[in-house]
């Protein structure tokens, strides 16, 4: 079979729906048989083909239609021939009437002539066996022979007298024929005819239209006659309904109808394929022509069917055939479809994963086509994935789809370096380096180094801001850099201010390790990246006489860094650098105090001055927080600045109390923050004081009567108002001193009744503790001799005093604490008075 003459013209070829299988025309030895002679049928092994012809011959042929074997059987058509499962022996019947039944390779059997023509034969599936040497002729009756012991051939009528058996079918013991009433299941174990299915359209004829029938398996046939399919399946009875009935009976599971007459059918999984003769109508007259048959595959449901692919089949004389002069056959075992006409043979048979490959490519889905083949990699014989990713990438640059033609490169070119040089030279042809650039090795695995620096002298002729981003995410050691340098160079002599080349510049000095150079770069341009240089490549000796350069740069990042590395840049460096940038000096000196009140304690003094001129927010806090800072010379700056707070904390801190809530009451007039003074200093003096300046200001009184009455006898303030004046809200202020009053009689109360319940808890405490017995035993020592308290002798008197301390003693190792009374003291305990070991417990014996 030739690929070069595929048959295959369906009506849906523009379709994007692909087809399920393909076809070629049979050739070599079937094409010469078939320019002298016609085809009139043909049988399938899985190992060989048996083509009959009109003119009476048989051919044997490989799958190829190569001949291996030519038999003259008789001068006239041959009907049929019929092939046992094993291919060694053939049935062959023609339209003279002759019959011949033999073997392939033995040449022994039985040649048989009937005065009318026969139409069908059909030799037992295991006609090889010596039990099974049966076969069955069909022409006006159904004919059974059977080789006895005697190796006599006996005859026996099955069924006549329905006109002629125009189709045979065998499997195990079941023979379905058709005839011009139906179709007809004998069991030819019990010679019983099982059932009779009568054909539907009896106006068509038999010979015209022939019956086909195939089995699906032991026990399902399948009918195609005129428009009709019939799916049957033979049940068995049971047992009670016997009788004199046949043993099984036939019941029908599918019926449907198709769109045109049926000339084949045959199985495909659960699917079947059929062959259809068509007549078409020409649009000018009525006449009815011979159209190209169709080969369909059908999903077949209880009681409809659902197309699932249609193919229209040119075969030779198409327009000349009528739907008897076709056939279909079919290889079980390799799914491959023979259709048989007069003047061609066609073989049908699924696509491949080659195929579909096939037809993707043809319809330039090359997406699809590379992932099919990927998929089926081990399985594709044909096709290559590498040939069809290159394929992919021609088509996406000659639709100048440039970018995803660049990126499938990664893909499908992978680690093949050579593939990948001869992309970018194709892509640089085109004008199209900038596309493929993105996407190009940079790992491990990289191109020679000429590459890229021809990509990143495009890109330098034509796009600055590309060649930029190329520097940045290419490794340095892709390319010579120096090369590169010097291509840049000449370029920023024509633009020597262009940021965007400099920057690059920067770049290629880094990888070079070229840090100053570099460093000097970024900081003209005011570039963050420069913190990130100096961390990485510790940069921190080049940028000693450069920092008032970062920090106007970028203060709080050049502060944090100075600070985060002030064992190489050192604090006394930082501020002398920044003795004339007095406001980046107090930053610097203020995120030091910030992070330790101590290290720059020596700047301190200098810092009261810088935190007035730049950031008197922070003046307080610092003052508060500095144990370093000169008192008088700040209170000297404050005053000169006229800072009230600051000045009021410095006298405060300073011990001039009196003259700080001068200040406060004076300048800032602020009875509140007055009062909190006084309670924070809680200096009688000062309460004095607050009340002489308050006693003619009744806005002031009114704030002492609110405040005072928890710190200060509230009698010492009203017995001092003059009387008549007028003091605003007077009565809330009294009301207030009075709920006051009554909520420290409250807590002095509630203090009491605590301290007497917690007074009345230890007691009982220490009486329990006290009570308890104390436990001597063997292990007990004396705390003056260090000997055991108890002796070795029982016999011996006990004389043992143990105190609550819990600690013992001999009573001799005691001394007595005078003669007045024999009242002992715990020698270890008696530096605590009346402590715990004050009490005794004396035990005797």
């Amino acid at each position: 079979m030739s690929q070069g003459e595929s048959t295959e013209e369906s009506e849906e070829d523009e379709s994007e729906e692909e087809p399920k299988l393909k076809y070629e025309r049979l050739l070599n030895g079937v094409s010469e048989i078939l320019l002298e002679d016609a085809a009139s049928c043909m049988t399938v092994h899985e190992k060989f083909l048996a083509l009959g012809t009109h003119s009476g011959k048989m051919f044997l042929l490989d799958i190829q239609g190569n001949v291996t074997q030519k038999f003259d059987i008789s001068s006239v058509k041959i009907n049929q021939i019929s092939l046992d499962e094993s291919g060694e022996y053939v049935g062959i019947c023609s339209e003279d009437g002759k019959v011949q039944v033999f073997g392939l390779y033995s040449r022994e059997g039985l040649h048989e002539i009937f005065d009318c023509p026969i139409k069908i034969v059909a030799v037992h599936p295991q006609f090889g066996k010596s039990n099974c040497k049966q076969f069955v002729t069909g022409g006006n009756k159904l004919l059974l022979y059977d080789r006895n012991w005697l190796n006599r051939w006996k005859t026996s009528v099955l069924h006549e007298g329905e006109g002629n058996i125009t189709n045979i079918k065998w499997r195990g013991n079941l023979v379905a024929w058709a005839n011009n009433m139906g179709v007809k299941i004998l069991d030819i174990t019990t010679k019983q005819r099982i059932t009779n299915i009568p054909r539907d359209d009896t106006s068509l004829r038999p010979d015209m239209y022939p019956c086909s029938l195939f089995w699906k398996d032991n026990l399902t046939l399948v009918i195609g006659w005129g428009k009709s399919v019939k799916v049957c399946f033979v049940k068995e009875r049971h047992a009670s309904e016997l009788r004199d009935l046949p043993s099984c009976y036939v019941e029908i599971v599918t019926q449907f109808d198709t769109e045109y007459y049926i000339s084949g059918i045959a199985p495909l999984c659960d699917q079947f394929v059929m062959l259809f003769f068509v007549k078409e109508t020409l649009d000018k007259s009525d006449k009815m022509l011979c159209a190209r048959p169709r080969l369909d595959i059908l999903q077949v449901h209880p009681d409809s069917s659902e197309e699932i692919s249609s193919d229209a089949i040119t075969v030779r004389g198409f327009q000349e055939n009528e739907c008897r002069d076709y056939r279909l056959e079919y290889s079980e075992g390799e799914s491959l479809f023979y259709i048989i006409s007069p003047r061609d043979v066609v073989v049908a048979k699924e696509r491949d994963q080659d195929d579909h490959i096939d037809w993707l490519l043809a319809r330039k889905k090359y997406e699809e086509a590379l992932m099919a083949a990927e998929i089926s990699q081990k399985n594709i014989k044909r096709h290559d994935v590498l040939d069809i990713g290159l394929s992919y990438i021609t088509h996406l640059v000659e639709k100048r789809d440039y970018d995803m033609a660049a990126r499938k490169c990664q893909k499908i070119l992978g680690k093949n370096m050579k593939l990948w040089e001869d992309e970018v030279y194709r892509f640089k042809k085109i004008g199209q380096l900038k596309a493929i650039s993105k996407y190009l090795p940079r790992g491990d695995l990289r191109l020679r180094p000429a590459i890229y620096e021809m990509i990143l002298d495009e890109f330098l002729k034509t796009d600055y801001e590309g060649f930029s981003t190329l520097i940045r995410e290419w490794p340095g050691e892709l390319y010579n850099s120096k090369t590169i340098v010097q291509a840049l160079k000449g370029h920023l002599n024509k633009d020597p201010e262009n940021r965007t080349l400099l920057k690059a510049l920067a770049e290629l000095h880094t990888y070079d390790q070229r840090y100053d150079e570099a460093l000097n770069i970024y900081l003209k341009l005011r570039n963050k990246e420069v913190f990130d240089l100096i961390h990485k490549h510790n940069l921190f000796s080049s940028i000693k006489d450069k920092i008032v350069l970062l920090m106007d740069f970028d203060t709080e990042k050049a502060v944090d860094m100075l600070l985060d590395n002030e064992d190489k840049i050192s604090i006394e460096k930082v501020v002398n650098e920044l003795q004339d940038r007095p406001e980046l000096q107090h930053v610097y000196l203020h995120k030091l105090f910030k992070r330790d009140h101590h290290k720059g304690r020596k700047y301190h003094e200098k810092q009261i001055s810088l935190y007035a001129e730049f950031d008197r927010p922070n003046l307080l806090p610092f003052l508060r927080d500095s144990t370093h800072c000169p008192l008088e010379k700040a209170l000297e700056i404050c005053h000169q600045r006229n800072f009230v707070e600051e000045t009021v904390f410095l006298l405060s801190r300073m011990g001039n109390s009196r003259k700080a809530l001068q200040m406060i009451m004076e300048e800032l007039k602020d009875v509140d923050k007055a009062i909190e003074f006084a309670k924070e200093q809680d200096d009688a003096e000062l309460w004095e004081d607050l009340i002489l300046y308050s006693i003619d200001k009744p806005p002031f009184i009114t704030g002492l009567l609110n405040n005072i009455g928890t710190h200060v006898d509230p009698i010492l303030l009203i017995h001092r108002i003059k009387e008549g004046m007028e003091i605003p809200n007077l009565r809330d202020s009294l009301v207030k001193i009075l709920q006051d009053y009554n909520l420290q009689i409250l807590l002095r109360e509630g203090c009491k009744k605590i301290l007497v319940s917690d007074s009345l808890s230890l007691l009982k405490k220490l009486h329990r503790t006290q009570a308890k017995a104390v436990l001597v035993d063997d292990e007990s020592i004396c705390e003056a001799c260090l000997s055991p308290i108890l002796p070795s002798d029982a016999s011996k008197p006990l004389g043992v005093v143990a105190f609550h301390c819990r600690h013992t003693f001999h009573r001799d190792c005691l001394p007595v604490a005078n003669t007045m009374s024999t009242l002992y003291f715990c020698n270890i305990c008696c530096a605590k008075n009346r402590g715990p070991g004050s009490a005794i417990l004396e035990m005797k014996k």
